[in-house]
């Protein structure tokens, strides 16, 4: 299945996107597509209600908004220096165990939605990357059991401001969860429907310009350890969102570095998840 939401802002409501690219409102199942729901078999239960119920669902409006296709959650983790030519573009070594930091829940938007550059911000950066959703709660688990744990996939921009992330201090969550700092989306597509996570291209253009183009197989740690190395440091609630890192081609790394201004255009994808795209607003226009 895949699995979005629609709507304004922070009052979406779910929907599902078929084979032929119609987008379903299924809000009459009455649940939104959040902890609750993932923990409840969900999932199983919307399928099983959409099968009886498809006829009485209605298209969602063409001119929708599009929101993050999952409810905040209790926390977004990211995992930085993920592909080891970035931790070289980035100046830093190859990690030798997942390098872990949060981002706030707040920063989540759609995948469409402006990105706004905060205010007193000159770094703003992007970074595609694979989103993992969480299915069901998970705590001390073997990597051989990592994927029983994993609802499905989703594409994120970890966007990224550097001073506030490198030099201010040490502590990179403030540089990652601005609001608008996590477009996650447009679909949510359950694991069944990706046979290999570690094969899928993702890239990121500026202003047309191809500026990340890679594969998920060049992941230092892949999706199963990172699930199951998380797990023995936090227990994983299902809808938690993990984000896996980014390849090469960020403004930081660039001699000089480059980053975003104001009316900039960042459009990104990754295979069978979709496409977002983000204009960049200065906070000081809004």
């Amino acid at each position: 299945m895949k699995l979005l939401r629609f709507g304004e802002f922070e009052n979406e409501k779910p929907a599902l996107e078929l084979s032929n690219g119609k987008r379903i409102d299924v809000s009459s199942f009455g649940e939104d597509f959040n902890e609750v729901f993932f923990k409840n078999n969900g999932l199983e239960r919307l399928k099983n209600w959409f099968e009886k119920e498809a006829e009485n669902c209605p298209e969602i409006p063409i001119d929708a908004r599009i929101g993050s296709c999952i409810a905040r959650p209790s926390k977004i983790v990211c995992i930085g220096l993920n592909y080891a030519k970035h931790a070289a573009e980035s100046g830093m070594a190859v990690p030798s165990e997942p390098v872990v930091f949060f981002k706030s829940t707040t920063a989540l938007c759609g995948p469409y939605d402006d990105v706004v550059i905060p205010r007193n911000s000159e770094k703003t950066d992007w970074e595609v990357e694979l989103a993992v959703i969480v299915g069901k709660k998970a705590s001390y688990i073997n990597e051989e059991d990592a994927m029983d744990y994993v609802a499905g996939y989703a594409l994120h921009n970890d966007y990224s401001e550097r001073e506030f992330q490198l030099e201010r201090g040490g502590q990179w969550v403030k540089g990652k969860s601005s609001d608008t700092f996590a477009p996650i989306g447009p679909i949510m597509v359950t694991k069944d429907e990706i046979s290999d996570p570690q094969n899928l291209r993702l890239w990121l253009s500026v202003n047309d310009e191809m500026l990340q183009d890679s594969n998920t197989n060049d992941m230092i740690f892949n999706v199963k350890h990172i699930v199951s190395y998380l797990s023995q440091f936090m227990t994983l609630l299902p809808g938690d969102i993990i984000s896996t890192g980014t390849p090469f081609g960020v403004g930081l790394g660039f001699k000089p570095p480059r980053y975003l201004k104001d009316g900039d255009v960042v459009e990104l994808g990754i295979d069978n998840l979709g496409t977002q795209r983000q204009q960049a607003v200065n906070y000081s226009n809004l």
